[in-house]
This record gives structure tokens, sequence and C-alpha cells, in this order.
């Protein structure tokens, strides 16, 4: 039987649209970069750290996955030119993030998370390392950028000895933080037994938090802390600045925001990076604003537990000290099949946030401490992606 005219009409018409639909979605592909190699992803290969015969830039490589404020990787390392097994690792004041972190307290705690991981390394690959902080003493905070450049965070000297298999090791390589919701199931006895047993620190407490009056105002705090953030322009600007939209800036820059930060993955990530890509106006400040928060909503929804790291006082080396141990429960959490989130935006030390954070300090660090980090804990709903990571060869110094 002849098929109508109307039908051929209709039947032309949905062939164009799946034509169009089909050249749309290949259009933001290809603006998204779906088939560049994601080399801003190779520092997390197993076999990446091998290609170094120097084993200094081999457990650097290592030191490299750890979490860090704002993604910005704020390391530079020297390696000694007469002490093959010497190095020393310092601030690159170049990566501050100095709207949200104007103090530089994140990006201290960010040189300890890198300093435990290459410590766990070491042990793994038959190096002891001594650790030596602020070895020509601390910061000119008066002349802090030039400091920097001329202090060492740490002097780190190796000797070979035999290799002991670590526990935490593996766990190197998985993400650092995990902003999705958190399984409602509580913490076990045996995982909070674990958990508080890796702090060995004098001058720091590690507190975990399950009751619910805690849970309750600990994700108020998260929620607060994010509205005030998220308000002010100068954050978003500085957010914006560092935000990789497609596969080609990730490539390029290999810090700072993406995505996959979000959990978003596979087609969804490639679409939204296409879009990003083709009209930025789609990624605008209200918008932004509006998933922040409410992903900071959720995150207080789906929360069975927080940590707390306090230290003693607000130096320089306590910092450092906090980030240590930051990492060691990172990597504790990840054997006990937990993950875990830092809500910073409540510690950042601003005007705006003055408020909310002399209140907090107040209600969880009455002695006079500093809360250095503030942590959901949980089991997760969903995994989350690797984030970006630049070379290591550079970080190294001049």
């Amino acid at each position: 039987m002849a098929m109508s005219k109307r039908t051929k009409r209709s039947m032309i018409v949905l062939l164009s649209v799946v034509v169009l639909f089909v050249l749309l979605v290949s259009v933001l592909f290809t603006a998204s970069g779906v088939f560049k190699k994601a080399k801003y992803l190779d520092p997390w290969k197993r076999d990446y750290a091998g290609q170094f015969e120097d084993p200094r830039l081999q457990l650097a490589a290592y030191g490299l996955l750890a979490a860090n404020g704002h993604n910005m990787q704020p390391w530079k390392i020297r390696l000694d030119k007469q002490n093959p097994l010497k190095l020393s690792l310092y601030t690159d004041h170049t990566r501050l993030a100095l709207e949200t972190d104007p103090l530089a307290r994140q990006t201290l705690v960010s040189q300890g998370t890198f300093l435990e991981y290459l410590k766990v390394a070491g042990e793994q690959l038959g190096y002891q390392t001594e650790i030596k902080l602020f070895p020509d003493g601390e910061y000119d905070e008066q002349n802090l950028s030039e400091s920097m450049d001329q202090k060492a965070v740490a002097d780190i000297t190796l000797t070979k000895t035999a290799p002991q298999v670590n526990p935490l090791f593996d766990y190197l390589f998985l993400p650092d933080t995990n902003r999705m919701a958190y399984k409602p199931d509580p913490l076990t006895p045996e995982q909070t037994a674990q958990l508080k047993q890796i702090n060995d620190d004098k001058d720091l407490t590690l507190t975990l938090l399950e009751d619910s009056a805690s849970i309750q105002k600990l994700g108020a705090y998260g929620v607060e802390g994010t509205n005030i953030e998220t308000g002010l322009a100068r954050m978003n600007d500085e957010s914006a600045r560092i935000f990789r939209s497609n596969e080609y800036q990730k490539n390029k820059y290999r810090y700072g925001f993406s995505f996959e930060g979000q959990g978003t993955t596979g087609v969804k990530k490639h679409l939204l990076q296409g879009m990003i890509t083709l009209f930025p106006s789609f990624n605008n400040e209200k918008a932004s604003t509006k998933l922040a928060v409410q992903a900071a909503r959720e995150a207080a929804d789906h929360s069975p537990a927080y940590a707390l790291i306090v230290s003693k006082d607000n130096s320089r080396t306590s910092q450092v000290k906090a980030g240590m141990l930051y990492s060691r429960l990172i990597l504790a959490g990840h054997e006990e099949g937990l993950v875990m989130q830092p809500l910073s935006q409540v510690l950042e030390e601003y005007p705006e946030m003055k408020e909310p954070y002399t209140r907090i300090h107040k209600e969880y660090a009455p002695g006079g401490g500093t809360i250095q980090l503030l942590v959901r804990v949980g089991q997760p709903t969903q995994d989350t992606p690797l984030s970006m990571r630049r070379e290591v060869t550079d970080l190294i110094a001049d």
C-alpha cells in the first residue's frame, strides 16, 4: 500500500529531528573534548611513580594524590643537590586561594596531607622518612609570600630500609573526598575505634560525633557556611577562575574544580561540559550558588557522623600536623569502607564568616583551640570520580 503524503511528511520531520539531535549531541561532545585522553588522571595510575629513578620523585608522586584545598596542589619540592635521599617541601605562594583562605591556613593543612601520603608510600617502598617541620623556623607573617619561598615547610630525609607492607598504601589511589549523600547506617563500634586510635599527637584532638543533636547542629553549620560563602561575589569569582569546563582545560591546567567534583560522570558530564563551553552563561553565579546550597543541604541530611580535628594553637606547625592527621583519617576510613568530605566554609577566616566561626569554636573548641577540620564521615551511596593532578615534575622548584 502506498504511503500517504501526510505520513511521508511526518517521517521526514521525525528524521530531521533525529538528525538535528545527533548533530547537537555531537557538537556538545566535541566541545567537551570527549575524545581527548585524560592526561590529568595519569598520576593516579599505580605505575606512574615507577617511571622515575629518583626515590624522592617516586614518593612525591604519591604525595601529589593527597587531599588539598580547592585542588590547588600548592606544593613545591626542592631536591637536595648534595644528598640524593633528601628533599624539602615548600608552599607554592602562587597557588594561594586568597579570598576563601586569606590566612593560608587551609593551604598549610594541605602541606600536611602531602607529607603523610609521602610517608605512607615510603614505608611501602622501603624508605624510612625523617620529617623535620619548619627547619628554618615558621613564616614571617608580615612577608608571607616571600617567606614561603625562603622557608621550607619540611625537610624530608630518606633512609633505605626493607619494604614493609603498609595496609593503608592501597587506599592512596582512591578519591579523598566524596560530596554525595551517605548511607544512614551509623558507624560500627569497630569503625569508630579504628578511627580514634590513629591520633598519637598530644597537641591535636580527634573527636567523632555521632549523636543526633551534634549531627543536626554540625550539618546546619555546613549549610550556613555554604550560604555565606556562595553569597559573596568575590568568592564565586575565585571559584569560577579555577573551574575547568572541558577536557582541553583539564589537560592544560590539571588543578582546580571540575564537574567530577560534584560526582558527575559519563554522558551527563560531557553534555554539561559541552554546554558550558559553548554557552558559558549557562553556568552563571546564580545557578552555581543554587546547586552548591542544594548539595550542602543534601549532605547535611545524609551524614551519620562528623569528625573534628582541633589543635591547641593555630601555629603553622599545628596546621601542618592537622593535615597529616587528616590524611591518616582518610586512609583509615577507606580501610573501614568509609568516605569523607571536609566542610571548610564555616572555618574560613574572613569578616562575613566571623559570627558562625566564633560560634562553632565556642561550642566545639571551648578551651581556646582551633578547629582545623570539620569532616563528614559515612558509607558511600555512590563512588566519586578522581580529580585532576599535575605532573610531579611540575612541582620541582629551581
